[in-house]
């Protein structure tokens, strides 16, 4: 089809302010969290998380998405310098024990066992049904910039809320910016450009 582009596809209508704004003008702000190894820790130390996570989804009046993003880890450059050390030795056993470990790593990139996982919270924020009601009457009709700042800081709010009680389960969660909304969106629709390091240049005007 001539003259359709990808973001014609999206549902996302802009990102500003670590905000990302939806055509239906609704709110969204992710968080990224860091994990745990849960299997590591004792039996008392798992039961207690676990009730502060039941705990926390219990206090929560607004639904959340959990995300989960795997992807390729890329060490090429690894590789490279192991390359380098292989072809440096001097003594011909490690330079075969070097070899072999290499090409066991490379092995395993191939069947894709090597990866890295990212893990996110959506949060959610739909303006109030009468708002909505009345914006459905007029075409494409934007947020004005004080309606913007208002829904903006009672999802700031559910952020907060969100945070906290992550960190009572022992995990930290840091809500995303504009720029790492934008590549975060990037990788998700250019998952090989971003496995080998490729991001394109933000224009300054996009971040905001």
């Amino acid at each position: 089809m001539p003259g359709v582009t990808t973001q014609q596809f999206l549902e996302i209508d802009q990102i500003k302010e670590g905000i990302v704004i939806l055509r239906d003008k609704s709110l969204r702000a992710i968080l990224i969290v860091s994990s745990m190894n849960f299997a590591l820790k004792s039996d008392d130390e798992q039961t207690a998380i676990i009730y502060q996570f039941q705990n926390f989804l219990n206090s929560l009046d607004f639904s959340c998405q959990v995300l989960v993003q795997s992807r390729r880890l890329n060490i090429t450059s690894y590789l490279d310098r192991l390359k380098e050390l292989e072809q440096k030795q001097a003594n011909e056993l490690l330079k075969v024990q070097t070899k072999s470990y290499r090409e066991f790593i490379e092995s395993m990139i191939k069947k894709g066992t090597i990866m890295t996982k990212n893990f996110f919270v959506v949060i959610p924020f739909h303006p109030p049904l009468k708002i909505r009601q009345a914006k459905k009457k007029v075409k494409k009709k934007e947020l004005t910039e004080t309606e913007f700042q208002a829904q903006k800081f009672q999802l700031w709010q559910r952020v907060e809320f969100v945070a906290m009680g992550l960190k009572r389960c022992g995990l930290q969660a840091v809500p995303l910016m504009t720029n790492e909304l934008i590549e975060l969106f990037w990788t998700w629709h250019h998952p090989k450009e971003a496995e080998f390091g490729y991001y394109p240049e933000i224009p300054p005007e996009l971040i905001r």
